[in-house]
């Protein structure tokens, strides 16, 4: 508890220091101490009824201000010892006030403009994407659009308040719209996460066979090991990971049920969107687009947002620019 002690001084004398200045400009601001109405509870969640009605104690006390400054990040915990918000830092704790105080929208600030249609980086033309349901943000998060954290907004999706990503760099910039609203029948986003490694075991023994699919889910739990994508035959099973640590084991147990084969350095390819199966023609035009490129799994249907492929690594660039050129640039 010492170093949590020590890490929350940063950012309470930084908005001190802020809020000083503020005021010597002649700007009407006041300081609410995040440590006076965050908490989290016994299981390290927000405690969020503990902190709307703290909050609202806070702002009755301090009414008619231009500006409201508070500390991300920290907290107290249910025993009232100063502690953090775990999961996406400040971005979180704007999450929780939003909802807290119903806000209109929520504004997070970076200096990167929003999310992009695909990784400048690597492919030529891309643009920034100005809207996206919040089921939308939280697969590109995952596959390598680290602006947002998935779980930071969770509080706004559920009080279904809109957050909008600015950039700091260029603050006129429209940024881009979270919320729950969704533009139908429209690809968003093609994003790509690496490291990935394939494997596949395949068992004569799986045919018309109760209980496989648990025992080999039951092996990866087992080493704490996450899987990405699934895709599963009458003989055979193949999945995704991206945390090789316990990867020899793995193998080893499942070689227990059938023939395991193996491959790395792959790369998933997600494409993002409004793909709810009665949207006709979207997967048609992502295949074609994957034409070239020799794809090891597909996975649809897991969920409304988007259709992934497993492809090698080397592949990634072109599959992203081709991708890219059908999807967006109508080449």
């Amino acid at each position: 508890m010492e170093e949590k002690v020590i890490l929350a001084q940063g950012e309470i004398i930084s908005t001190n220091m802020v809020t000083n200045y503020l005021c010597e400009q002649g700007i009407s601001a006041v300081l609410l101490p995040a440590l006076e109405y965050m908490r989290t509870d016994k299981n390290s969640e927000p405690d969020l009824t503990y902190i709307r009605e703290k909050l609202a104690l806070q702002l009755e006390a301090n009414p008619g201000y231009e500006i409201y400054i508070t500390q991300g990040y920290i907290c107290r915990n249910a025993y009232g010892e100063i502690d953090n918000l775990q999961r996406g830092g400040s971005d979180y704790t704007a999450s929780l006030i939003g909802a807290a105080v119903n806000a209109s929208e929520i504004q997070i600030w970076t200096d990167i403009d929003g999310m992009h249609d695909n990784d400048p980086r690597i492919v030529e033309k891309t643009s920034p994407v100005r809207q996206l349901h919040f089921e939308e943000a939280a697969e590109l998060a995952y596959f390598g659009a680290k602006i947002l954290h998935p779980t930071c907004v969770q509080p706004a999706k559920y009080a279904n308040i809109p957050v909008r990503l600015l950039n700091t760099m260029e603050p006129s910039a429209p940024g881009t719209l979270i919320s729950n609203e969704t533009e139908k029948g429209k690809i968003k986003a093609v994003a790509a996460k690496d490291n990935i490694t394939a494997i596949k075991i395949k068992s004569s023994r799986m045919l018309l066979t109760h209980g496989f699919l648990r025992k080999v889910f039951e092996i990866f739990e087992s080493y704490q090991t996450a899987i990405d994508m699934v895709c599963t035959s009458e003989v055979g099973v193949s999945m995704s990971i991206d945390n090789t640590k316990h990867l020899n084991e793995i193998v080893d147990d499942l070689k227990k049920y059938g023939t395991v084969t193996v491959d790395q350095n792959m790369c998933i390819v997600c494409v993002v969107g409004d793909l709810e199966w009665e949207n006709v023609g979207f997967e048609s035009k992502a295949l074609q687009a994957m034409k070239e490129v020799p794809v090891r799994m597909i996975s649809y249907g897991g969920s409304n947002y988007n259709i992934s492929f497993l492809i090698r690594e080397e592949d990634k660039k072109r599959a992203l620019q081709s991708l890219s050129d059908v999807l967006f640039n109508n080449k």
